[in-house]
């Protein structure tokens, strides 16, 4: 019986990417492999974190009881979980709808060849971050028109980077871009003159849904 480091379940409006506004069961899983300077779930990645022990057939099992169609596997970085795909098969298999949310930096290759393929949500960490020497563009090429990459913003230098990444690697036409800037380091209006100013078609400004509805830092939503 395959178990999961488990740092909490809920459900709640998706707060970001595709699904955002639409509710969705969230399964977040402890730890990471990055340090991302504007983390805002650090709490979940230290080495006495609480956590739950929880068997592949419990979170099925959780995740039937709500009554809702959507999954986000979010961490932490839930693709550093043993026996991930497995999870994400059998929930698919329950009808589930399941989008996993990485850091960009762990291989896609297997986790897409699943035959109950996730969306992916995958970010791009940019120099604010202080980890895009971790960045794995090859996972790229892995995407389609139902998953996204995600560029966290805190700063100009953010936004011209993203810029060069996506017309590199021809974002646009693989998948959905979108800009998010750190909550509370830059304003919204200073991406959306970015994008106007540079034609960024294609582009989405997307706001953390859940840091406006509810306290910024409150957990379990």
């Amino acid at each position: 019986m395959f178990r999961y480091k488990v740092a909490e379940k809920f459900v709640s409006i998706n707060g970001e990417g595709p699904r955002a506004g639409e509710l969705s069961v969230f399964l977040r899983f402890c730890g990471c492999n990055l340090n991302c300077s504007y983390c805002d779930t650090r709490w979940a990645n230290t080495v006495d974190v609480k956590y739950e022990l929880v068997s592949t057939e419990e979170l099925v099992s959780y995740v039937k009881s709500t009554g809702v169609k959507n999954v986000t596997l979010t961490g932490g970085e839930p693709l550093l979980q043993a026996h991930i795909a497995y999870l994400t098969e059998l929930l698919g298999e329950s009808g589930a709808e399941v989008e996993i949310e990485t850091n960009g930096s762990v291989p896609l290759k297997n986790i897409v060849s699943l035959s109950h393929r996730p969306a992916i949500t995958a970010d791009y960490k940019l120099p604010s971050s202080g980890m895009e020497k971790d960045m794995l563009t090859e996972n790229f090429s892995y995407l389609t028109l139902r998953d996204a990459v995600k560029f966290v913003i805190g700063d100009k230098c953010d936004m011209l980077r993203a810029e060069e990444i996506i017309n590199r690697n021809g974002l646009i036409d693989r998948c959905r871009v979108y800009f998010s800037p750190v909550f509370g380091k830059i304003k919204p209006d200073e991406i959306a003159e970015f994008m106007k100013e540079r034609q960024l078609n294609g582009v989405r400004l997307q706001l953390q849904l859940h840091k406006i509805i509810w306290e910024p830092d409150m957990r379990g939503v």
